[in-house]
């Protein structure tokens, strides 16, 4: 799959795709790193793709109980994927977010609700303009408890009579999550202009009107 122009542009226009591919610490040293942190801090993690992971980002930032969000990869196969291998669509990998937050002060169902509210969970090998597997939608669960909540989300929407199409948004275990390049975190912060300009262009909050009423509320 080609980049698409919306997504690469902004990228070189800022000046950092090469410096940032060649110059970023090994993703593997990061998560490793990172991994030991939310237990010693009374924090976990729980993992989301959903399209463009600037747009996810922006999605859980913001929110009482949520600590930070990282863009990443996550879901495939390739070690230390890099941006340009998982956009090609060879790695398996989706974008994907990391959430840090408190779950005495949000419960991994409210986190579940934002998700389900940021994606088209019909959609299926892509999310709005952006089309390929390493941009579907998928749940990533951490243990079974987990896994039950996911799945009585989906059903819950299922059944609701919301959708004439079926959710084919995924359901599946945890793996490594890989950060993305440190030029990925919080785009929204250092190229407004830009991540706004790629929204729009992207029809993802028409589209989530479409789909829920309204456009969620991000940190955007």
């Amino acid at each position: 799959m080609r980049i698409s122009a919306l997504r690469i542009a902004p990228l070189l226009a800022l000046g950092l795709v090469v410096a940032c591919l060649t110059k970023a610490p090994a993703a593997s040293s990061v998560a490793a790193s990172k991994a030991k942190e939310p237990a010693a801090r009374g924090l976990t993690t729980a993992n989301f793709a959903g399209g463009c992971f600037w747009c996810m980002e922006t999605a859980f930032e913001g929110i009482p109980g949520i600590q930070s969000v990282t863009s990443g990869y996550t879901g495939g196969t390739k070690k230390d994927p890099t941006y340009e291998e998982v956009s090609s669509g060879g790695t398996g990998h989706a974008e994907s977010v990391q959430v840090l937050y408190d779950p005495h002060a949000i419960t991994y169902s409210q986190l579940l609700d934002v998700f389900w509210h940021n994606v088209d969970p019909t959609q299926a090998n892509g999310q709005f303009c952006d089309h390929g597997n390493q941009y579907r939608s998928a749940i990533f669960y951490g243990n079974t408890d987990e896994k039950r909540l996911a799945e009585a989300s989906r059903k819950k929407l299922e059944d609701s009579g919301r959708f004439k199409r079926p959710i084919v948004t995924q359901i599946v275990a945890a793996t490594t999550f890989y950060r993305a390049e440190e030029y990925h975190q919080d785009f929204y912060k250092k190229d407004p202009v830009r991540y706004h300009e790629y929204r729009a262009g992207c029809g993802r909050d028409q589209r989530l009107a479409e789909i829920w009423g309204k456009a969620p509320a991000t940190a955007h």
